[in-house]
Parts: structure tokens; sequence; C-alpha cells
């Protein structure tokens, strides 16, 4: 199995340092690229092949918002991790929102972030469901209303099953939890999940959850 292809995307040249070492400890990833930019993130990607992107948030020219939400547009989209020096803000929701897979706080042991970009690199979220749910319960805004049409418009448009898979991924349940509950099997789990992305129109599990929560929201 070919080795997971990182870029690291800090304006601090000692963070991006730090990071270097921690993931080239790794036999099974390659650190490829860096920029100290998020303007640069789409150009190293679409060079390098990249399959993992370790994303700063607060950078002083192209934030890492919108860096992640140009990287998820192309195609195929390398897979978002954000770093912060917070547990939780708005500005990590709003990273969420524009498909990240997830994020890690920049004092998080190297094993750890190691685990992240592996696990990402799977295709699978680095924070589960509920705890973005938890997060977005603290960070509303004057688009709630609207988002809470579209959302619940989105998920009318399911089938029955497809909606009680939905939820149960927007409660934080596993493929494993999820077969239990609803009497399947894991691999008819993960081809309704499969569909829910293409038909949600969303990216990975961590936007299903945001979908469901705005869906359920007043």
């Amino acid at each position: 199995m070919a080795n997971v292809r990182v870029l690291l995307v800090d304006d601090d040249a000692l963070v991006r340092a730090g990071l270097r070492l921690i993931l080239s400890s790794a036999d099974d990833m390659d650190v490829v690229g860096e920029t100290d930019d998020g303007g640069g993130a789409v150009a190293a990607v679409r060079q390098h092949r990249l399959d993992v992107v370790l994303m700063d948030i607060r950078m002083p020219q192209t934030d890492g918002i919108t860096a992640t939400a140009a990287l998820r547009r192309l195609d195929p989209p390398p897979q978002v991790i954000v770093l912060t020096t917070f547990h939780a803000d708005e500005h990590v929701v709003a990273a969420l929102r524009a498909g990240a897979s997830g994020f890690v706080v920049k004092d998080t042991p190297p094993a750890d972030i190691i685990n992240a970009v592996r696990i990402v690199a799977a295709g699978d979220a680095i924070i589960s469901p509920s705890v973005t749910r938890t997060l977005l319960s603290h960070f509303g805004n004057t688009e709630a209303s609207e988002r809470h049409q579209l959302a619940a418009r989105q998920l009318a448009a399911l089938t029955d099953r497809e909606r009680d898979v939905a939820t149960a991924v927007g409660a934080g349940a596993s493929n494993a939890e999820i077969a239990t509950s609803l009497f399947m099997s894991e691999a008819t789990v993960k081809a309704h999940v499969s569909r829910l992305l293409n038909k949600l129109d969303v990216s990975n599990r961590v936007q299903v959850a945001i979908l469901v929560h705005d869906a359920a929201q007043p």
C-alpha cells in the first residue's frame, strides 16, 4: 500500500518543522510539501497529488477555512485536518462546514497526530459526529433558519432507511453500531453511507451530522 502523502499548511515555520518531524517518524506517510499560507495549498495539492492536508485556521492572507473549501472542490479532493490552538470555537465549526474531516489541537501528542492522519486518509472523521453536534449547538448564527429549511428538505428527499442511517450517523454511531441497531450488515451500512454522501452532496460523515443537526433546529 502506498504511503499517505501529506501537505503542511501553517504560517509558523516552527509548527511546520515540528509536524514534519512527527509525521516523518511514521513509516507509512510522507510529508511531500508545505506552504505558509492557504493560498498555496490548492497549487501544492495539484502538483503533488496529496492525500491529507494539515491546515492551520488563522493565517494572515488566505485563512484555513477559505483554503479548505477550495481544496474540497478539487477532483479528487484531499482530506483536510484543521489545526487549532483552541478545542472548539466558531472557526473550527466553519472549517467543518467547509468540508474538513475534523480537527486536532496543536498540542496534541505526536502519536495522536499520526493516528489522525491515518484515520482521515482512510476516509473516516477524526471527531465523532456527536462532538460536532455539541460544537454546533454553541455557535449558531443568523443563517440558522435558512440552513434548517435547506437541511430539512434534503433529509425529506431520502428514503426512510437512508434517513434512519443519517440520523444514526448524526448521533455519533459507528457503522457497527448502526448495523446492530438497524438490523443490517456493516457492508449494507457502508453502502447507505456512501449513497448519503452523494444524495446530500456532502463530503464526509461530519457534514452528514451537521446537516442532521441543522434539520433538527427550529
